[in-house]
């Protein structure tokens, strides 16, 4: 049997980041799991604002295709998202708008969406840990045919739970993150046997 492949980001363009933190210790635990994990930054990827006047003129931005392009060729995404006034960040909304219209009139509405398994994890420095923005997150997914898994994981008071190193100072939460990523490569592995 073949290897999952899970993509793994964060909603954040900001370098020092708690979700990229965050994730990037939760994909340590996939590829424990036996998953091929690829990590991308969002920042790597810039897109204009979501406008239909682009799209009808120019197309897909180029950096529009290229995350479709792995999304096609991931079987589940890793995510780690803020929360911004109590909602998803605009920068993850827009990459999610972009990557859900059609290349060509051949390709399926929402196609690189599409019974993708998903796994959702928040870190913030509030007191919810990102809750409130993970809600959002789940029910947009789910909406664009993905199947969000139920385990979720939020950090609040992020500014003081993670090392100079990005790593947690907790060891017990270190490995309830760890073990997010090992839950979705598990799923995973299961979702392709059946």
């Amino acid at each position: 049997m073949t290897r999952p492949k899970i993509l793994a980001f964060a909603g954040s363009l900001r370098a020092d980041s708690y979700n990229k933190k965050m994730v990037k210790i939760a994909l340590e635990g996939a590829k424990q799991a036996g998953a091929d994990v690829t990590y991308i930054d969002l920042k790597d990827y810039p897109l204009p604002i979501y406008d239909q006047e682009i799209e009808d003129a120019q197309g897909l931005p180029e950096n529009a295709l290229k995350l479709k392009k792995l999304m096609w060729e991931h079987d589940g995404f890793l995510i780690a998202s803020p929360e911004y006034n109590s909602s998803i960040s605009g920068a993850f909304k827009n990459m999610i708008d972009w990557t859900s219209r059609q290349a060509s009139k051949e390709e399926v509405y929402l196609s690189c969406f599409i019974d993708k398994l998903v796994l959702l994890m928040s870190a913030s420095p509030g007191q919810l840990g990102g809750l409130r923005g993970l809600t959002h997150v789940r029910q947009i997914f789910g909406n664009i045919y993905s199947l969000v898994l139920p385990q979720q994981k939020c950090i609040p008071q992020a500014d003081k739970a993670f090392d100079t190193n990005g790593d947690l100072k907790d060891a017990k939460l270190k490995t309830e993150v760890l073990n997010l990523g090992k839950k979705l490569a598990d799923f995973l592995i299961q979702y392709k046997k059946a």
